[in-house]
């Protein structure tokens, strides 16, 4: 579901009251469904909300968190990078993070997070007139906050749909190199790449940077020898002629086409295979987020098929 939430759609407890409303109405009309409660005295029509996902209810209650506070409070971190809707991975979605641009911290309340920081013009905008940190800084943020595979993720998102650049990246760590948790900018920085579409993709580059698997290319043509396009594959040695393929719900819901059932799908999807290996007589690596799982046999595995490979 498209998000359609428009910060005058949140609706506080005195705007309803202002109505003519009671608490007791307001408690009714929860129960029986017209009303969410996106936290204390705060409330939503619930048609706009019934189809939204974990990302898209944290969005929600950003905007009733901003309707009560201060008038310089700017959406930061992860709650920034939804607003950019940039993929996230391993972040906390039940609470706001707030920085306000007065350099004031706020106060402290249930399911917010007020940050102190100087946070100057260039820093933060108005998107969809929700006032959100620059992708940049929202990613630096979410690499201090949650660590090197969450801030890669972010990081990778934000190249990857061209809102920020690498070096406004490596401008904001910069800035950041005092804060806690900085250390692990300079090794998200030094993995993050723009050609990484997807939060799969991106665990799967972290993963081998942390387990020492040769690094393939990411996101590689595959032609025949006439030229045509065969596919794109996720991963690819080319010198020693193996490609791997992550198989996950992202990729099923992003390559379907329209009316194409599941099982149509793979059935493609296996032939296309089929058709690379025939054409390069490379061989093909498929993966899950179960692998990823247990990262020390998923290395291994690929390490060990990359070596029969080189012995041939």
């Amino acid at each position: 579901m498209t998000f359609q939430i428009a910060p005058d759609d949140v609706l506080l407890r005195r705007d309803l009251v202002a109505d003519g409303l009671t608490d007791r109405d307001i408690r009714h009309q929860v129960a029986a469904g017209a009303l969410t409660k996106l936290r204390y005295g705060a409330y939503v029509p619930t048609e706009l909300v019934k189809d939204l996902d974990a990302v898209g209810m944290m969005r929600a209650r950003s905007r009733a968190v901003l309707r009560t506070s201060h008038d310089s409070a700017v959406l930061t971190h992860q709650s920034a990078l939804a607003e950019h809707e940039v993929p996230l991975w391993d972040v906390g979605l039940d609470e706001t993070h707030l920085t306000r641009t007065d350099g004031r911290p706020g106060r402290r309340e249930a399911g917010v997070v007020h940050h102190r920081a100087a946070l100057g013009q260039r820093w933060w905008t108005l998107r969809d007139d929700v006032p959100v940190t620059h992708p940049a800084r929202g990613a630096i943020e979410v690499v201090t906050l949650y660590g090197a595979e969450a801030g890669l993720v972010a990081a990778c998102g934000v190249l990857h749909l061209g809102l920020a650049t690498l070096e406004e990246l490596q401008d904001v760590a910069t800035t950041a190199r005092h804060w806690p948790g900085s250390l692990a900018t300079r090794l998200v920085l030094g993995r993050a790449d723009s050609r990484l579409t997807n939060v799969a993709e991106a665990r799967v580059w972290h993963f081998f940077f942390e387990h020492r698997v040769p690094r393939p290319e990411p996101q590689v043509e595959v032609v025949d020898d006439d030229g045509n396009l065969l596919g794109v594959v996720d991963f690819a040695w080319r010198g020693l002629g193996v490609f791997l393929e992550f198989d996950g719900r992202i990729k099923y819901e992003r390559h379907r086409r329209p009316g194409e059932s599941l099982a149509d799908y793979l059935m493609r999807e296996k032939r296309r295979e089929e058709q690379i290996c025939l054409a390069t007589g490379w061989i093909c690596l498929r993966i899950t987020w179960g692998d990823l799982e247990r990262p020390v046999v998923l290395a291994r595995r690929i390490k060990r098929a990359l070596a029969s490979r080189t012995a041939r």
